[in-house]
This record gives C-alpha cells, sequence and structure tokens, in this order.
C-alpha cells in the first residue's frame, strides 16, 4: 500500500478527528501530528502556491535532507537530484499545496525506498514551538479527548473458544493513560491458554507503549531493538522490563500475531520484535509500511513540514530490520483467514496435549468450524 492510500484513509478514518501518535516505528519518541499519520489525522482544505513558495518548500527540504537524513552519504544525491529538477522547471506547472507534498514524498520514498519520507502540507499555520516541545496546549488538549475516545488504540478484547483470548489494536496510544488500559487488559486474560493480538488495522503509535505491552509478554528482560542515531553516531538499546502493573502474561504461552498491509510504523516494530525474539509466531501477509527508520517531523515554513528519518533500527537478534522487505509471516495467509489460521494452529496444540478428552475434542470440532 503506497504512503498515499495511507494518508487517505487515515484521513477518510479520522473525519474531524485531530490527535497524536507516534511515527517512528516504535523505535522513537515524538508525535505524528503535524505530519497527518495515524488514526488521528486532520482533514483540511488545499492552497494555492506560487513559484516563491515552491522554491523555499524544496530548499527547505533539501537543507533538512543533508543535515539529518540517516544516511549521510545518500543525502547528497538526494539533494543533487532535487536541485536539479528545481531548476529545469520540473515543478513549474504544480500550485496546489497538496499536490506538492504528494510529489515531493513521492520523490524521496523513490530514492531512499522509506516510505517515512515523506513532506506534508497542513492548511492551518504550524505553529513554532518552544525548545522540548512538540504540541501546543490545544493540541495536547485535542489528542488526549480523540485518543480517549478511541480507547487508546484497543477496539476489542474477546474470549474465543479453546480459551484464547483475541486482541485487537489499532494503535498504541499514549504510555501513560494506556498503561491502566493494559494492566486491565492483561488482568483479563491472564488465566487464558493463548493470546492472538490482531495487528492487521495498526497504523501506529507511542514507542514507549510498544514497550509497556512488550513487557507482559516476556518472563525475563529481553533486548528487542537498537536504534542507530545518525547525530553522534549513537546507539540507543530497548530491552523489556520485569516488573509490569498485573500479572505478566510471561514468555511460554502461546501468542499469535496478525498482519497485513496496513499494519505500519509502531505495529511493525511490535511485530518484528516478536517474531526475531521467537516469542510469536507471525500470520497474515507481509506488511508494506517498512516503517524502521524513526526521525522527526521538522518545520520547513508557516504550512509545510517534512518528515526526516535520522535513526535506524538495528535488531538484536538479526542485525537487520524490516524496512526494505516488511515483516514477513511465519504462517502466510490472507488477511481475512487470519484470523481463523492461528485459531487452527492453537487448537491443534490442544488436540496434541490436553489431557482433558472434552477439551481435545473441542478442540477438534473448532477445527472443523474454522478450517
Amino acid at each position: 500500500m503506497s504512503m498515499k492510500r495511507k494518508w487517505k484513509k487515515a484521513l477518510a478514518i479520522s473525519a474531524a478527528l485531530i490527535g497524536a501518535v507516534g511515527v517512528t516505528g516504535g523505535v522513537a519518541g515524538f508525535t505524528a501530528y503535524e505530519m497527518g499519520w495515524g488514526p488521528f489525522a486532520p482533514l483540511q482544505a488545499d492552497m494555492t502556491i506560487d513559484a516563491a513558495m515552491r522554491t523555499a518548500v524544496i530548499e527547505g527540504a533539501i537543507a533538512n535532507i543533508e543535515q539529518y537524513y540517516v544516511f549521510a552519504d545518500k543525502a547528497p544525491g538526494i539533494a543533487k537530484r532535487l536541485r536539479a529538477m528545481l531548476q529545469q522547471g520540473d515543478f513549474d506547472s504544480i500550485t496546489s499545496a497538496e499536490k506538492l507534498a504528494a510529489t515531493l514524498s513521492d520523490i524521496l520514498q523513490q530514492d531512499s525506498g522509506d516510505a517515512h519520507f515523506a513532506l506534508r502540507y497542513f492548511e492551518k499555520p504550524i505553529a513554532q514551538l518552544p525548545p522540548g516541545e512538540d504540541q501546543t496546549a490545544q493540541e495536547k488538549a485535542e489528542e488526549a479527548s480523540n485518543q480517549k475516545r478511541l480507547n487508546y488504540g484497543v477496539r476489542t478484547v474477546q474470549r474465543l473458544k479453546s480459551n484464547i483470548v483475541y486482541l485487537d489494536l489499532h494503535a498504541f496510544g499514549r504510555p501513560r493513560p494506556s498503561a491502566a488500559k493494559i494492566a486491565g487488559t492483561m488482568a483479563v486474560l491472564s488465566d487464558t491458554r493463548a493470546l492472538i493480538i490482531d495487528l492487521r488495522e495498526c497504523g501506529g503509535g507511542d514507542p514507549e507503549t510498544v514497550m509497556l505491552l512488550a513487557n507482559y509478554l516476556f518472563d525475563a528482560p529481553t533486548h528487542l531493538n537498537d536504534i542507530q542515531w545518525r547525530e553522534g553516531n549513537r546507539i540507543e538499546q530497548r530491552w523489556t522490563q520485569p516488573r509490569v502493573a498485573s500479572p505478566g502474561y510471561g514468555s511460554t504461552r502461546k501468542l499469535y500475531v496478525l498482519t497485513g498491509e496496513e499494519t505500519f510504523l509502531a505495529c511493525e516494530d511490535f511485530a518484528y520484535a516478536l517474531k526475531s525474539n521467537r516469542r510469536a509466531t507471525i500470520v497474515g501477509t507481509p506488511t508494506q509500511g517498512g516503517g524502521a527508520h524513526p526521525g522527526q517531523p521538522r518545520r520547513i515554513n508557516a504550512h509545510f513540514m517534512i518528515f526526516v528519518p535520522t535513526g535506524r533500527a538495528i535488531n538484536p537478534v538479526t542485525h537487520n530490520n524490516w524496512q526494505a522487505t516488511g515483516v514477513l509471516p511465519d504462517l502466510p495467509s490472507s488477511e481475512d483467514r487470519a484470523l481463523n489460521v492461528a485459531q487452527i494452529e492453537i487448537n491443534k496444540i490442544v488436540m496434541a496435549t490436553d489431557p482433558d478428552p472434552r477439551a481435545r475434542q473441542a478442540a477438534k470440532d473448532q477445527i472443523s468450524e474454522l478450517d
């Protein structure tokens, strides 16, 4: 799925909603309100732009790429191409702010192979915030209201047959309000046989909340991810923590994670980390986002922002990430069949291991229903 299609879907879902989620693939903390990603993206009207505005936006994008792009060796080539296109008049016919942002995003993504690399136009002037701040007070209030309305990304918690629990996540909300939601959810499912986490419509979220949920799924501190940042060439390690607010689900019970084309950003990070650590079996289709390069939205002018990847995820097990390939399933399945496939796998285990003949028969019946 193209980034433009993701934006269109996000805008359609959002309608009048405005809010924020992290856009780092679960590996660095900041908001996507400015970039219009995720389930809280705002709707807006287009704006007519002139040659001066076009040039200012393109030059601003180039400056940010040269200074911040994670692959310093590739930044000059991308900047050179944009300057050449500007001088050749390739952008002269563009008078729409939305079209300019989409065109530049396409070029950046083609040159870099990075779906995170993008520009966004905003009808409402973008505030210049003090250092250390990423939202205005109004944006914070709107985000809090809309995240609460969307239940911090927790769509459904349901107990299925064979004592399987199904958790449908559409985003990872902010960590402070989400912590209680996750703790309550984990308390409900603490005595279940197996867990299925559905990320097929999970569009992103806050990286700290990714870690909050992961904490419940391991018995000991586990090294989930490293981030290599361009600035200072420093490495940031991310480990699960041993203490959780509710009983942990632990490392031994079966865990299946459902993925699809719309699994993106923090949700991809979560799936990839669990897969790499052999904690979860991934079922479904490969993810398409490739959001493994964290970065930060940067203001170009009053109406345009650019997201520049400034780091890259390096998994401690694979020594790689999901940027080019997406997260690949262990059990390939159509998206529509993924939930059934996961349940069938769990019921096969019940048939093979449960000492109770009634449980084995019930599992057999369930497989017949699902197959």
